[in-house]
């Protein structure tokens, strides 16, 4: 169940910050973010090393972008036509519109596209696309759409459930405390009271409302929070801090580090 919480303050010197957790079996195969794809030499994100694509990517520059990809629930594409959803969020910061796409060709997803000029989300069902523009304020999107109201049929009560309570209380939390504005410090200075909340704000791992999450099938096969991506848009800078989940008891530990970002390119004149 990947999460992300969207602050969008279009007054603030930091307009946008994104909060996101990414839940996933933990055998899956990755690399933190850098700059894997040649073809896109000025973005930034983590590579799945099972499909090629990414879960959040990131472009710097004059106007930077953000995209991050959520799994949905709804009717699946036909295995022989079916593409990964990791090249997703690539399109996205390639300024490439998502409903030019053959959506038919993807499971279903929700696609967050950050700006520091607004948020929007493109969510496919599997058979009809919707594009939601974020409202300033705190946002939540989860496997069930913007603010968990999707209703998508497929999905277990138990998870709805699950993902209700977080929402619930990781929204109260972030809410009740002082919405930071992200610089070059460390990341417990730069994002202040947020940082201890998306660490997981001390809720042990098999807490129905847990953020940072671990599970283990009957077949052995654990499945969980594997990284917590916190990013800060303003106008012409990027914030990217990172960090792996390790740890399986109840205590996970997320050591947060800055992302080095590309240099940004400007025109000259003479």
């Amino acid at each position: 169940m990947c999460t992300a919480f969207v602050s969008f303050n279009p007054g603030s010197v930091v307009p946008v910050l994104l909060l996101a957790v990414r839940d996933e079996y933990t055998d899956r195969r990755w690399l933190p973010p850098g700059r894997h794809w040649p073809n896109q030499p000025d973005v930034t994100g983590g590579l799945d090393l099972d499909a090629g694509g990414t879960w959040l990517a990131v472009a710097p520059g004059a106007g930077p972008v953000a995209a991050c990809l959520l799994n949905g629930f709804g009717h699946t594409a036909l295995p022989q036509q079916r593409l990964s959803r990791g090249g997703l969020p690539l399109t996205a910061v390639s300024g490439q519109p998502v409903a030019g796409l053959q959506l038919e060709c993807f499971d279903p997803f929700h696609l967050i596209v950050a700006r520091p000029s607004g948020v929007r989300v493109a969510s496919w069902s599997g058979s009809s696309l919707e594009d939601h523009e974020l409202p300033a304020g705190l946002s939540v999107v989860l496997n069930d759409g913007v603010e968990g109201r999707t209703g998508a049929q497929p999905c277990p009560p138990r998870i709805r459930a699950t993902m209700a309570a977080r929402l619930a209380h990781f929204r109260a939390r972030l809410q009740a405390v002082a919405r930071p504005e992200p610089v070059a410090r460390s990341p417990e200075d730069a994002w202040g009271e947020w940082l201890p909340i998306a660490r997981g704000d001390g809720l042990p791992p098999d807490d129905p409302a847990a953020l940072i999450r671990r599970l283990v099938s009957p077949s052995g096969r654990a499945w969980g929070s594997v990284s917590l991506s916190m990013v800060a848009l303003a106008h012409e800078q990027v914030r990217y801090d990172f960090g792996a989940v390790s740890g399986s008891g109840p205590s996970p530990r997320i050591v947060l580090e800055p992302v080095a970002m590309p240099t940004v390119r400007t025109a000259t004149t003479g």
